[in-house]
């Protein structure tokens, strides 16, 4: 058991044999092509590289194009990602990796891509406590004091200040799996997970040796 590529469907509810609400997100998850093998003596290290979806020829660069022909793995994909294993020799270019490596009642980290919500102030961003509206406080949701004035004269790095929110790699671990459906490639997880619908998220097994980001 490894990992694979999904496609984020959205969030229901299921009931579990308790009759309680469990909160669930479902994924379209591969079918992936096992689209290059890693081995420690050519590489210096054991991973495979896995495909996700399909896109013309037209849409995929020349190098893309000369990669996946030069593997034999795959003949499109649209995501392609790495992922560590502990034996390469167990994949062979071309092998299907599908939801049934997830049995239900498993583990698995889910990494996704938190929705962006661009500049964003320290109330939205670090849920600063705005100040008053009234009685002649000017100060609604600005920061204040952000350093000291004589020393070190300077911000201290890492200080909470607005930014750039979301947009950013998100691992929630030790999700459960609460279902599969191997014909139509559903995975059903408890819990939510990062990221807006319709968007990739790589679905990795607990214990595995992990997983890196674009090929």
């Amino acid at each position: 058991m490894i990992g694979l590529l999904a496609k984020k469907v959205g969030m229901t509810q299921l009931y579990d044999g308790q009759g309680r609400v469990v909160p669930v997100t479902l994924f379209a998850a591969g079918p992936c092509m096992v689209a290059q093998v890693k081995t420690p003596e050519k590489d210096g290290y054991a991973a495979i590289q896995i495909g996700f979806g399909t896109r013309r020829a037209s849409r995929m660069t020349r190098a893309l194009q000369g990669h996946l022909k030069k593997h034999g793995g795959a003949e499109s994909t649209r995501v392609l990602r790495e992922i560590r294993v502990d034996d390469a020799a167990a994949y062979q270019p071309g092998q299907q990796l599908t939801v049934s490596i997830f049995p239900v009642g498993s583990k698995v980290d889910v990494i996704g891509t938190s929705k962006g919500r661009g500049f964003a102030g320290v109330v939205r961003r670090h849920h600063f406590t705005a100040g008053r509206e009234t009685h002649g406080v000017t100060t609604h949701k600005q920061p204040g004091s952000i350093g000291a004035s004589a020393y070190p004269s300077r911000v201290i790095k890492g200080k909470r200040l607005p930014g750039r929110m979301g947009g950013a790699r998100i691992t929630v671990k030790n999700l459960d799996v609460i279902g599969i459906d191997a014909e139509q490639n559903l995975l059903w997880v408890r819990g939510s997970v990062p990221g807006a619908p319709n968007g990739t998220v790589l679905i990795r097994g607990v214990g595995e040796a992990g997983a890196s980001g674009n090929a």
